[in-house]
């Protein structure tokens, strides 16, 4: 099986496996969304889910994050890990938003980049799911499963999201990262699957 034959099967057993999506991170705009990823690193959907109403409840615009101060934000968050960075963060690119962009979160990568604790894979996020701008944001579980569906040998979630880029097309993109983190958290986890367990591992006969 050819590469583009593996990424074409991909496709369609991930899109009978989850035609209909929604977005995992809880938010109403893309300011709330920039937080809500932000605030997901080396933490849990699930998690950022139970500490966001009450942090959004209190201030869910920049004016008022700056408003609310790191103290209180970092109290807030302390239960998503690195509180200290994210709550410093958070008020850092809250005020860069009020200073540089109306308030309003940007919508270009490297304006998304320039923001404090915001990198390439939550700016990707951020563009592809706030808004519909096309991005391939890859997390640890697309690089995982990437490297033992043979799609890529990269290193690195670059060198991944260039090969991802590549195979699919950009209309797939958007629902397709999302397909691959579900299966990936589902049935192909870091431990659950060697690479031989998972149904489509299976049939790609990877190792």
């Amino acid at each position: 099986m050819t590469t583009q034959e593996r990424a074409n099967y991909i496709i369609n057993k991930l899109e009978a496996l989850y035609p209909v999506l929604s977005i995992p991170l809880s938010h109403k705009d893309p300011y709330t969304l920039l937080i809500a990823v932000l605030l997901s690193a080396q933490c849990t959907d699930v998690r950022v889910n139970q500490i966001t109403p009450k942090l959004f409840d209190l201030a869910d615009n920049p004016k008022s994050m700056v408003a609310l101060g790191q103290e209180k934000i970092q109290e807030i968050i302390r239960p998503c890990g690195l509180s200290g960075n994210k709550s410093r963060a958070i008020v850092a690119l809250s005020q860069a938003l009020l200073d540089k962009y109306n308030g309003q979160v940007p919508q270009t990568l490297e304006e998304l980049e320039s923001l404090q604790g915001v990198g390439h894979k939550t700016a990707s996020v951020v563009m592809v799911q706030a808004f519909s701008i096309p991005a391939f944001p890859v997390d640890t579980h697309i690089h995982r499963l990437a490297k033992r569906w043979g799609l890529s040998s990269g290193k690195n979630v670059v060198q991944t999201e260039k090969d991802l880029k590549q195979l699919f097309p950009m209309e797939k993109w958007a629902k397709l990262h999302l397909q691959m983190i579900y299966y990936g958290r589902e049935h192909c986890t870091a431990r659950g699957c060697d690479g031989s367990r998972c149904e489509i591992c299976c049939r790609l006969n990877t190792k």
